[in-house]
């Protein structure tokens, strides 16, 4: 008995510690409102009776947790649990129900949690933009205060420490100080990975280079190729090996093997003396300048081309720039995960305000750089437990060192912007969205209407995508005037993009009823299990052209200038 009591007055005294812990959320949760310009205290205390009713449901709850855990100390079964959401693995091990402190902490943060999740949806909010961007901090604050990110809160960094006699503190501080030195947070083994080695190795060659990007030339795969080659525009806020990070994952080879004579733009990674570039030096350099390569080396009027996130919106851009000039450059276009029409913008949009923008215009609008630090930052955010306290839990609490993941590699990979090309970006598309207006955007001396483009095309979007939420994508179907075939495909921004087709996972759906709207589209579309790689591959199978030999990659103008991957993509950023 005497044991049991002295457990009982512990388990009283430490947990009494914890009891004001959702207030304390709270309040930090108010003052992040009141940073962000969200109502005050005073204004969300207008609706009383909607507060009142939330605020004694809290603490109705507290109450019964707190007697559930009493009763279970003294061998009775816990009547009240707060459990984590699904998928949501930070108490998964056993240390967290072991001892009846960590037991109450964590269910009590997940309480506080849910707490502030209602907070968020109570709160005055003038429109839904303002509604996410209240739901945004609540979980920006929730996830920032969880027990696991703190030593002395974190029952699995104790028993680790216990274990190892302090070595995993002295490798979690020295952990800590590599990323110090680095000045960003590693997530995998970097050692292990050298680009062009063992990651971004399909063969091909450079065949041009400007100042914006180098042209790469794949070195065919098949016997026969169709006439008409494929252009690549993939995004140039990251690397492009992310379609070409190991044979048997890589949608380039994949591209390849099916008969594609494929080149791909490789951005260059910006440095000051590139700051002063523009939205139209990227598409005069970028797909404009690529084009007109392609097209020489291939001797064909017209390729098809394919564009991934914003390289899509860059080279759609780029298509009713040239049909502004009476050049049909594209027999067609897929898009992948990629936005034409702005007006839901996800995550990503509410980093991106008339006020913020105003100050990065007065400040990179002319010249300057975007830092791939604060770009990599904002994206790590959008998803903080998977991709920040993860690691702060794993390496600097625990000490462990990351294993080797070639994703993970690319992901820490972040390229600069230049300054005026990220705030025209931002201003003309994200904030004022007029690229689905026609003849609104001047582009390179030309008015732009992309619903002029009608080529066939073949839009992909991503079911769980965060960056690109796949119901604004939908709506590129209706501002291009070809035939469209939209694909929705499942996870997220990246691993629904990059399915490989022999692994054949997951599923995709098809509905060729565009005329519907989002989601009486997805109720009537039909499921199909396995990679949608196969699904295009078989769309672009009549749009190839004649069967002829392959060429390798070069041409009389030409001539291989080095091996693929090439460098551009091998720059970091500073």
């Amino acid at each position: 008995m005497a044991q049991g009591s002295d457990n009982n007055k512990a388990f009283l005294g430490s947990a009494m510690q914890f009891m004001e812990a959702g207030q304390k959320m709270a309040q930090q949760f108010m003052e992040y409102l009141g940073q962000a310009g969200a109502p005050s205290p005073a204004a969300v205390a207008a609706d009383t009776q909607a507060w009142q009713s939330l605020q004694k449901q809290y603490m109705d709850q507290q109450a019964a947790l707190w007697a559930s855990m009493l009763a279970k100390q003294q061998g009775q079964e816990q009547t009240f649990k707060v459990a984590p959401e699904p998928g949501d693995r930070r108490f998964a091990a056993p240390e967290w129900r072991e001892s009846p402190v960590f037991d109450y902490l964590h269910q009590l943060y997940l309480l506080n949690t849910q707490y502030l999740k209602q907070i968020a949806e109570t709160v005055p909010a003038d429109d839904e933009k303002t509604r996410n961007r209240l739901r945004f901090l609540a979980r920006q604050v929730a996830d920032a205060m969880a027990p696991s990110n703190f030593a002395a809160t974190n029952p699995e960094f104790i028993k680790q420490a216990l274990e190892t006699k302090g070595q995993s503190i002295t490798d979690g501080i020295n952990n800590l100080l590599a990323d110090f030195e680095k000045g960003r947070m590693t997530m995998t083994d970097e050692s292990v990975f050298e680009i062009g080695r063992n990651i971004a190795t399909s063969e091909g060659a450079v065949i041009f280079e400007n100042a914006v990007m180098q042209l790469i030339q794949y070195a065919p795969l098949t016997p026969r190729v169709g006439a008409r080659p494929l252009l690549v525009v993939p995004p140039c806020i990251n690397k492009f090996y992310i379609m070409d990070l190991q044979p048997d994952n890589s949608l380039i080879r994949f591209m390849v093997e099916q008969g594609n004579t494929v080149f791909l733009i490789s951005w260059r990674n910006p440095k000051e003396d590139l700051g002063h570039l523009s939205w139209d030096d990227y598409l005069e350099q970028g797909p404009i300048a690529a084009l007109d390569v392609v097209r020489d080396v291939c001797k064909v009027k017209a390729v098809n081309a394919l564009g991934f996130c914003v390289g899509g919106t860059i080279l759609t851009s780029a298509l009713a720039v040239l049909k502004a000039r009476g050049d049909n450059a594209a027999a067609s276009l897929t898009l992948l995960t990629t936005l034409l029409d702005f007006s839901d913008t996800g995550e990503i949009g509410l980093f991106i305000d008339e006020q913020g923008l105003a100050m990065r215009e007065a400040t990179i609008g002319k010249g300057g750089l975007l830092p791939a630090r604060d770009l990599q930052n904002t994206f790590s955010f959008l998803r903080a437990n998977d991709l920040v306290w993860n690691y702060v839990q794993s390496k600097y609490l625990k000490g462990q060192k990351p294993a080797a993941f070639d994703l993970l590699y690319w992901n820490s990979d972040s390229t600069n912007l230049p300054g005026p090309f990220a705030c025209w970006y931002m201003r003309n598309l994200y904030l004022d969205n007029s690229l689905r207006l026609p003849g609104k955007l001047a582009m390179c001396g030309e008015r732009v209407d992309i619903g002029a483009l009608d080529m066939p095309v073949y839009i992909l979007a991503t079911r769980e995508d965060h960056i690109v939420p796949w119901r604004s994508s939908y709506l590129g179907t209706r501002m291009l005037g070809g035939k469209a075939r939209f694909v929705l495909g499942a996870s997220g921004h990246i691993a629904g993009v990059i399915n490989p087709a022999n692994k054949n996972k997951r599923s995709f759906w098809i509905n060729d009823n565009l005329a519907s709207e989002p989601e009486d589209w997805l109720a009537a579309a039909e499921e199909n299990p396995g990679s949608w790689w196969n699904d295009w591959a078989a769309w672009m199978k009549p749009l190839l052209g004649a069967a002829r030999a392959p060429r390798k990659p070069s041409s009389v103008k030409y001539k291989p200038i080095e091996p693929a991957p090439g460098r551009y993509v091998k720059e970091r950023a500073i």
